[in-house]
């Protein structure tokens, strides 16, 4: 088995992404877009008008504007950054940039651990090339379409106004444009080692889309999935959001377990299965969240030891299994993100009281769920009466997927179901027309019923695409209006074109993967035998010499090579052929031998042996011994021979070198025979076929053989 990571990604919305070799079949983990890149983009012009009917989406005018004067007032401008830095023209989306050296046709199965890392997926399926075959959940594959569907009309309005494209190459990509780039524009656009411009590309279409979810294969959590005979696939729940999941894969050399960002404990989604992950050859930990949680090295050196001391401990071991599961499953980081929503929600109150106005653009739909919940009773604690809006092309098909999925969702969330309950506030919030949900901003119906103040979700978190750009126009000077912004893009960057702002805004981070004090004692409860590690958390977390599994740390783009997992491979014979075998058993061990003829062929990642083959017996007078093994005792041989009626004598030479020595049995009645004994072989040369025939069943009778 081979490992590449092309990317560790950076957080929930741009997620890592994998190559691993396995039983010669290239396996691509996620296959994300890194959207925080749009903020080197300016946003639609603020004179830009459209003027469209609800029901239409094509665009009757728009005010045309110098599509040049951008980049030409960038070249003259030096100093801080500033919004006529940014560039000017229809956006390109950043990909993972070492995925393009790999040839599409080569990848022959697609693994989506979420709909952040299926947003790129259409780039490769477009591809007449590529033929892999792509398994998903079917909660992701469904948000991962809606997901797509929305950022594609978002970007519709940069289509109308810049026109299509000129050529396949724009402006801004050219060296002499990038070059005139502040700073930290031009780290986004080619990273800091300046390598990533070739994973720009423009969007994909409508039909690109429909096409790719036509090639997906969707799974429930734990159903298994066979890819040619040989490698058994199956999905469990990481816990992060609604479908998310880890992976495991297995074959016939071992099996493999992927984890991805996971949460133990969900408020929505269901809890991270890591069970399902115990006994694995290999573990592959790509779980990066830890950069946005904590960012002090050392932090977990000494947090997790009692733990691992605890699995270390050889009695009691199921008390030791149930303090390692209460330790895992502690409720600590619901609690934390209970507080954090809490304190969010009670900004908005305040906004609202001092009559400003909040927007919230995130994509993330188990936090638009749960702060629906939380705003809700503080509104109706408040006895405030204030609109909520959601502004999205996918709002309607969003929160009625949301009513159909209790599979997906956590165990509380279920319970709802049986109780009659809704699942999430939303339902009751729809019915009451506190909850208003619009397709666009410029929708007549949301004209005809704007109040402010008001609470809007509207994408996107980037805020140069979507919704939530016009939005943010209207109210970012106003001092007593909200902007909830999640830590997944650059504040300073992605207000540029809004400055100067008085709008207050309240930026979040919102983890979604494993705290680093459990890394360790997850890592020793899977019990695996290599665990592929982050080289970037090596000063985060370490590893004493004394680890039950051994360690081998990766970095970005590189290929390492996994030990291998089995020292044997196993076959399965079908029980009416077993019991026709007639063992024998060797002389000089304790071992028993069979000799059949059948067809060998793979089956869910064993081998297997086929019944109604012709069988081939020891004793069978048509068959005859293929293959020995072993030197001749001589003074046995010489006995053997003896039985038969031939007779001979023993010659023991010495070679020049004098770094062999070798003997020959001599045979001169009935007839001349000689039988040379080597270290690695034994020959026979006689004058008769007849004698060659009795010789051979003397060796037969001393050697072992099948």
């Amino acid at each position: 088995m081979k490992f590449t990571c092309l990317s560790k990604g950076s957080g929930f919305h741009f997620p890592p992404c994998h190559i691993l070799n396995m039983c010669g079949f290239r396996i691509l983990v996620d296959c994300p877009v890194d959207l925080s890149a749009l903020t080197i983009f300016a946003p639609v012009p603020a004179d830009f008008r459209l003027v469209q009917d609800d029901e239409s989406s094509d665009c009757s005018s728009h005010i045309p504007m110098d599509i040049d004067s951008g980049i030409q007032k960038r070249q003259t401008i030096g100093g801080p950054l500033d919004p006529k830095h940014l560039i000017y023209a229809e956006p390109w989306y950043k990909t993972v940039s070492n995925l393009h050296l790999w040839d599409t046709s080569f990848i022959d199965i697609v693994l989506i651990s979420s709909p952040m890392g299926m947003l790129g997926l259409p780039f490769f399926t477009r591809d007449k090339g590529f033929s892999a075959k792509i398994y998903v959940t079917d909660a992701t594959a469904r948000l991962g379409q809606l997901m797509m569907e929305d950022l594609i009309s978002m970007h519709m309005e940069f289509r109308y106004f810049y026109g299509p494209e000129a050529s396949n190459y724009p402006q801004w990509m050219k060296w002499e444009e990038l070059e005139l780039l502040p700073s930290a524009l031009k780290d986004i656009a080619l990273g800091k080692d300046g390598t990533e411009l070739g994973g720009w590309i423009p969007l994909y279409s409508a039909a690109d889309v429909k096409d790719c979810v036509q090639k997906l294969q969707t799974l429930k959590y734990a159903e298994e999935a066979c890819y040619n005979g040989t490698l058994v696939i199956k999905a469990f729940s990481s816990g992060s959001d609604v479908g998310a999941c880890n992976w495991t894969i297995s074959g016939p050399k071992g099996n493999v377990a992927y984890v991805s960002s996971s949460t133990f404990v969900s408020a929505h989604a269901m809890d991270f299965d890591y069970q399902a992950l115990q006994g694995k050859h290999v573990i592959i930990y790509s779980d990066f969240s830890f950069q946005d949680v904590n960012d002090d090295p050392g932090h977990d050196n000494d947090s997790s030891d009692s733990t691992t001391n605890i699995l270390s401990t050889p009695s009691n071991d199921e008390d030791n299994w149930k303090e390692l599961t209460k330790s895992l499953l502690s409720n600590e980081e619901n609690i934390e993100e209970k507080e954090k929503l809490a304190f969010i929600c009670s900004c908005m109150i305040d906004s609202v009281k001092a009559r400003g106005s909040v927007l919230i653009p995130t994509t993330r739909l188990g936090l638009i769920l749960q702060l629906l919940e939380e705003i809700s009773v503080l509104l109706e604690s408040s006895n405030l009466t204030v609109p909520i809006y959601f502004i999205s092309s996918i709002a309607e098909d969003l929160f009625a997927f949301t009513n159909i999925i209790p599979e997906w969702l956590s165990k509380q969330r279920q319970e709802k179901l049986f109780s009659g309950d809704p699942l999430f506030a939303h339902s009751d919030l729809i019915k009451a027309k506190k909850l208003l949900m619009f397709p666009a901003i410029h929708s007549q119906k949301l004209l005809t019923n704007w109040e402010e103040p008001c609470i809007v979700f509207a994408p996107h978190w980037s805020l140069r695409i979507g919704p939530a750009v016009h939005l943010l126009r209207r109210w970012c000077r106003d001092e007593n209006s909200l902007l909830v912004l999640e830590e997944a893009v650059d504040a300073n960057v992605a207000l540029l074109p809004f400055k100067p702002t008085t709008m207050k805004v309240l930026q979040c981070s919102f983890p979604s993967g494993i705290k680093l004090p459990k890394v360790k004692p997850l890592l020793t409860a899977l019990q695996p035998k290599v665990v592929l590690f982050p080289e970037a958390m090596r000063h985060h977390i370490s590893f004493a010499n004394s680890s039950p599994f051994s360690i081998i740390r990766y970095s970005e783009n590189e290929t390492l090579p996994i030990p291998g997992c089995k020292d044997n491979l196993e076959i399965e014979i079908a029980a009416d052929l077993v019991s026709k075998l007639q063992w024998r058993k060797t002389k000089q061990t304790s071992l028993n031998l069979v000799r059949l003829k059948g067809e060998l062929f793979m089956d869910h990642g064993k081998y297997r042996l086929s019944s109604g083959k012709e069988l081939l017996m020891d004793d069978s007078a048509e068959s005859r011994p293929l293959l020995h093994w072993g030197s001749p005792d001589l003074q046995r041989l010489l006995d053997a021979l003896s039985e038969l009626g031939i007779s001979g004598s023993v010659e023991q030479v010495t070679s020049d070198n004098e770094s062999e020595t070798k003997a020959i049995v001599h045979i001169n009645d009935p007839d001349r025979a000689s039988i040379e004994v080597r270290a690695t072989s034994t020959v026979i040369t006689a004058a008769s076929e007849n004698l060659a025939s009795l010789i051979f069943e003397a060796t037969d009778r001393v050697l072992d053989s099948i």
